[in-house]
């Protein structure tokens, strides 16, 4: 059953102030995104990062000690905490809030890559346009938006990619598979960074790297997100039926400007899981993952190797071609979506190596490095000037008429999925075979009558009773498709519910 989405962390700054308050600033630009008074109505008691796969569940989280920290220092403010976050479910399924010190999107799950990327770029958009509304309320273009996992106000930001997986599927077998992917994932997904940083370092100016990320994995498995960041998280938060499934939460990923380095990095992700769950992923383990993803990224030439657990060494993108040899060998002719995904993988792994500036508008970090090394070539100066820095960061500034990336993408200068009709499609409405199309659509008609909204279930206030919308199990595309069309032409939810229970006791 493939699912999946984006989570995107946005970096936000303001010129016109000297000490910006994130905190407001972030919550802020979510609640200038609405028409209307905002309504507290993300159910949080769906949300518990505790339990980790692995077995156990842990007492206590660096993040619970961060956010006690947030308690305490945001004590004078006159909003509480849940009023702080501003969480806001949209009419295309995504959640749209203030993450303490910056805006984050979420996509709603997909099942297609072209839906993920629409989706994705929906993002962008609204993430903008607030931003539009808020600098209008204050006079002047004063707040900017970022797409990056760069440092802000002494944050490193995220982009995270989910997955769903079967939980028949093994944890340890499931980390055996995936880990030496992801260390070495970045060559066809690194967004790019010019100098290095560490959680507890300062930014150094520097020659380029691969990924922004890299810097700050300290770890490779572990259920925190805030502290010690594993290349692959724990956490057992499946936000479906527990018994059935588990949801992949990553953190290592970068954010992506380029649609084709989106695709790449979760259509490519899917054909590993898919590999797992059939035992057919190869045997790539390796002898230290933190420190290889670091020396991965710090070799954008691709010429150095890292140490396999079995002694031999082995070059980042000659795992990448082991992993793409036994996918095509294992998933070939199953469906026209891995059938593209494999035929784009292979093909930019041979450009890597054979052809580099063919990737250019489709693989960001390659894309940024020709941008940055045209222009250091036209000015004369090198890697550790601080100008090289500032344009990094506006290569994925998301205002089309400053960004970087949104200036190639103007000139026709970078691949796409998409069109802008699509993306606004995107904004409207969901998926419409999955359950967060579902969510969107409930938003869209029956706003007035939710009393709360989480993931898998919403739950509307009818009178003096309440009645949920349960999506713990709902993924079959069939059976989404079914129950939208009943919340479609239903007066009321009452009538909807009725109608899908009605239906689901016949099929028994």
């Amino acid at each position: 059953m493939r699912l999946f989405g984006i989570e995107t962390e946005y970096g936000i700054t303001r010129d016109d102030v000297p000490d910006m308050d994130p905190v407001v600033e972030s919550m802020e630009l979510v609640r200038a995104h609405l028409a209307a008074s905002f309504k507290r109505r993300w159910d949080y008691a769906g949300e518990d990062p505790h339990e980790d796969a692995r077995g156990f569940r842990v007492s206590g989280l660096q993040q619970d000690k961060e956010e006690n920290e947030f308690a305490r220092r945001d004590a004078h403010r006159l909003f509480s905490f849940h009023d702080m976050k501003s969480d806001l479910v949209l009419p295309n399924g995504a959640r749209f809030y203030n993450d303490h010190t910056h805006p984050e999107y979420s996509t709603s799950e997909c099942r297609t890559l072209r839906d993920l990327v629409a989706q994705d770029r929906a993002g962008e958009r609204i993430v903008h346009r607030a931003a539009q509304r808020r600098n209008e309320g204050l006079g002047g273009a004063h707040v900017r938006l970022y797409k990056n996992n760069t440092d802000f106000h002494g944050h490193s930001y995220g982009c995270h990619d989910n997955y769903l997986v079967p939980r028949a599927v093994p944890f340890p077998a499931l980390v055996a598979g995936i880990v030496p992917f992801l260390v070495s994932r970045q060559v066809v997904a690194g967004a790019g960074k010019v100098g290095t940083e560490a959680q507890e370092s300062p930014y150094v100016p520097g020659p380029y790297q691969i990924s922004q990320r890299a810097d700050f994995m300290e770890a490779e498995l572990g259920v925190d997100t805030m502290h010690n960041r594993p290349i692959l998280n724990t956490r057992d938060e499946p936000h479906a039926d527990r018994q059935r499934y588990r949801r992949l939460h990553l953190i290592i990923g970068d954010a992506n400007m380029c649609e084709y380095a989106t695709v790449l990095k979760v259509g490519t992700t899917q054909l590993v899981l898919d590999m797992i769950a059939q035992e057919a992923v190869p045997d790539l383990e390796l002898e230290q993952p933190v420190a290889a993803v670091k020396q991965i990224s710090r070799d954008p030439d691709l010429k150095m190797v890292v140490r396999r657990k079995n002694g031999r060494t082995i070059a980042p993108v000659d795992i990448q071609v082991q992993y793409y040899e036994a996918a095509r060998r294992t998933l070939s002719g199953r469906d026209a979506e891995s059938d593209w995904i494999l035929q784009e993988w292979g093909e930019t792994l041979q450009l890597l190596v054979k052809n580099r500036q063919q990737l250019v508008g489709k693989v960001d970090w390659v894309t940024k490095q020709w941008l940055l090394e045209t222009f250091m070539r036209e000015e004369w100066i090198d890697w550790d000037d601080p100008w090289l820095a500032s344009l990094d960061l506006e290569y994925h500034n998301i205002d089309p008429q400053m960004g970087l990336y949104m200036g190639l993408e103007a000139e026709g200068k970078a691949w796409r999925l998409t069109t802008d009709d699509v993306i606004e499609a995107a904004i409207r409405n969901g998926p419409v075979d999955t359950r967060g199309g579902l969510r969107g659509l409930c938003v869209q008609k029956f706003s007035d009558q939710i009393q709360s909204i989480q993931w898998e279930q919403v739950r509307f206030t009818d009178g003096l009773r309440s009645r949920t919308l349960d999506m713990r199990d709902l993924f079959d595309p069939q059976e989404v498709t079914r129950c939208i069309g009943l919340f479609k032409t239903a007066q009321s939810p009452a009538d909807a519910l009725a109608a899908w229970a009605h239906g689901k006791d016949r099929d028994v």
